[in-house]
């Protein structure tokens, strides 16, 4: 990036709502002259996307779908997930279009999705963590863990650990997830992933999110990059059901400004299908195709030790029951 678009782009940067907005995807698209996604070919390549029945999910695998991908759509309703299927094969053409049907918060139904899989593929080029919502009251998840941490952290952890094998076939498969900027306000604390009566529901999602970006960076220092790189990503503010579900307000108030699902998706597409810094590069968080730092609220760096991210990686195997 020249010097001059490096300055726009920190102007950008500086305030959250220039950032996140569709403003910044406008700008950056633009001063950049961003390949167009439907330029990328990836017939013959597969890539497996959970989450991917609704908003930013459903755009990026329809997109990949669009681009010759090989789309394995993982949903936990078995009609809804199958007439996704349909209407993406159909607006898509592409006859490769699957499904599996599991819920990422239920670790004995990741076994069994992850099972599947396996048995059809020998081959992932890329898998996509993109499920997770954001609820107003504590659940648990079949096991006894929360449900936010079960679908966001211990069940992709899961699955990743399960697919590693046909992730490495692909040499290098690519893992992303979805993060969110909501991760910007919390620290790393892996005591709170579990939280009793005080149940915020917004304070708890940004801690899945904070450790889903703490995990990538982890994944990318544990697995060597010429078998599988990480990444992950957040799509800015986007205007998705999710979003309109559980914070009815904010997306009144911002609706003018909020990013497509197309372009909230976009970086997450991106980094599927380029193969020039996401595939040579691992562990990086970003936005809008340029890598981002880790900390915008102080006092979150802190918390971020080598000793808290033991603590998370080895908690994260202990509730999967898995050593990668």
């Amino acid at each position: 990036m020249v010097q001059w678009k490096r300055v726009v782009d920190k102007v950008l940067e500086a305030p959250v709502v220039t950032s996140f907005t569709r403003l910044g995807y406008d700008v950056r698209s633009r001063i950049d002259h961003w390949t167009p996604l439907a330029d990328y070919d990836l017939t013959g390549r597969s890539v497996l996307i959970t989450g991917a029945t609704s908003g930013l999910g459903r755009s990026a695998a329809e997109t990949l779908a669009r681009c010759g991908a090989t789309v394995i759509l993982w949903g936990r309703d078995p009609d809804k997930t199958e007439r996704v299927r349909q209407g993406i094969a159909m607006a898509s053409g592409n006859e490769h279009v699957e499904s599996v049907v599991a819920d990422m918060g239920d670790l004995d139904a990741v076994r069994g999705g992850a099972a599947e899989v396996l048995s059809r593929h020998p081959r992932l080029d890329v898998l996509i963590h993109n499920a997770g919502a954001l609820t107003t009251d504590r659940r648990t998840a079949p096991g006894g863990i929360e449900l936010t941490v079960a679908s966001q952290v211990v069940g992709p952890f899961l699955l990743t650990t399960l697919l590693l094998p046909i992730l490495r076939v692909a040499a290098p498969g690519r893992v992303l997830t979805m993060s969110s900027g909501g991760m910007y306000a919390t620290g790393l604390t892996v005591q709170q992933l579990e939280m009793g009566d005080d149940y915020k529901g917004t304070e708890q999602y940004a801690r899945a999110k904070r450790a889903q970006v703490t995990l990538n960076e982890m994944w990318a220092q544990h697995i060597d990059p010429t078998d599988v790189v990480f990444h992950a990503m957040h799509p800015g503010w986007a205007d998705t059901p999710g979003v309109a579900a559980s914070l009815p307000m904010f997306a009144k108030v911002m609706g003018p400004l909020l990013r497509s699902p197309e372009q909230g998706a976009d970086t997450l597409v991106w980094l599927a299908a380029d193969d020039g810094e996401p595939l040579h590069t691992s562990g990086g968080f970003w936005l809008d195709r340029a890598r981002r730092g880790l900390h915008k609220v102080p006092g979150t760096r802190r918390t971020d030790t080598p000793e808290r991210r033991l603590e998370l990686w080895e908690w994260c195997e202990h509730a999967a029951g898995v050593q990668p």
